[in-house]
Order: structure tokens, then sequence, then C-alpha cells
């Protein structure tokens, strides 16, 4: 109940934001993600890459300027990868990132847009038992190490204000010794819709 709640106050204030004039963009894509390879791990770090699988991403942003505005996204391995360093364990990895964003025309049907900003790469490490606190159990333990975020895109205007984005971001990790390298980056492909003008 509370999740649906959360779902529709945000609705409700993208359509609000929306009506007064400024743009919204919302969008659902899948794609992957690249790191280093297990056995090029860096010194101190794991031989163990963060990359691999299928991750589903949800994105959001508001053009608050001509061109400038904010967004929000969250990708997340669809499937539980196994830590061979660790007696096999599964994990999970999800990124998510808050970012200024800059969006440009390149022409009526086809839009730029480039991003920069700070997130967290958070790393859910699944167990055989539950551990349980003050807000319920878990099969899980969590990792989270902050990180810089770069990205951009091309939306395409394929009917309407419904539009096609090939994309791309990196991931500058600090501290990410559970895996291979510092550095991940995701790519793939996303379908989105325009609220708003452009």
């Amino acid at each position: 109940m509370k999740r649906a709640t959360g779902i529709a106050i945000l609705c409700l204030s993208m359509f609000t934001v929306a009506a007064v004039g400024q743009q919204v963009d919302v969008a659902f894509g899948l794609g992957g993600v690249a790191a280093t390879a297990a056995n090029n791990a860096g010194s101190g770090y794991s031989p163990q890459s963060v990359g691999g699988g299928v991750f589903p991403a949800f994105s959001g942003d508001v053009l608050f300027r001509k061109n400038f505005g904010v967004n929000a996204e969250i990708a997340w391995r669809a499937g539980q990868n196994h830590y061979t360093f660790l007696a096999n364990e599964p994990f999970r990895p999800l990124f998510y990132d808050f970012n200024a964003i800059w969006v440009s025309k390149l022409e009526k049907r086809a839009s730029v847009e480039l991003m920069g900003g700070v997130g967290a790469e958070n790393v859910r490490f699944y167990q055989t038992f539950l551990t349980c606190g003050y807000t319920g159990c878990t099969n899980y333990t969590s990792e989270s190490h902050f990180m810089g975020h770069f990205g951009g895109g091309v939306r395409l205007y394929v009917f309407g204000n419904m539009f096609v984005r090939p994309e791309a971001h990196l991931y500058l990790i600090h501290n990410n010794y559970d895996f291979s390298g510092p550095w991940a980056v995701r790519y793939g492909a996303s379908v989105g819709y325009t609220l708003g003008g452009r």
C-alpha cells in the first residue's frame, strides 16, 4: 500500500509539473553492464566482475530551464550472479544516481541528452538464512559504495511524444574492492514518453 501511494504521488507531481509548462520525461529500458574482467582484477581488488547479465532500468527527468534540469535513474541486475570468491554466494548489484541533465534538439524528431551526477552502487549478498531487525526480516546483507556518474543518449521520437533512446552510462565507484575494478559501464536502450512541450 505504501509503495502504491508513493507511485501515485510521484505520477501526480510529474503531471503537475508538465501542466505548468515544464518538460517531464519518463523511461524504462534494458541493457547490460561491462566492467573489468575477473582475471584482470587490479591490485587490492577481488577477482570478481560486477558486469554481465541483463539490467532493467527506470529513469525520469524534469527540465526546469529550456535545456537544463534534473534526472534520477535506477538499474539492477535482473537475475542473481554468483560471487565465486566467497564460496559461490549469490549477489545482485543495483545502481542509482541523481544528475544534472542537458537536452538539446538535433532535429524535429531527435534530441541528444548528456548528464552527470552522483549516486551509489548497492550490492545485495544473499544468504540461506533470515536476518531480522527493527524494520523486518531479509535474506541478504547490503553493501553500498559512493559513485560518480556520467551518461548520455539520443532520443528518437518514433510516434508523437514516445521515444526510443540508445544510451550509455559510466559509473566510477569508490572503494569497489568487492569487485575487480573501480568502474562499470551500463549500455542499452530505453522506451520513454515526454510530458509537456519539447
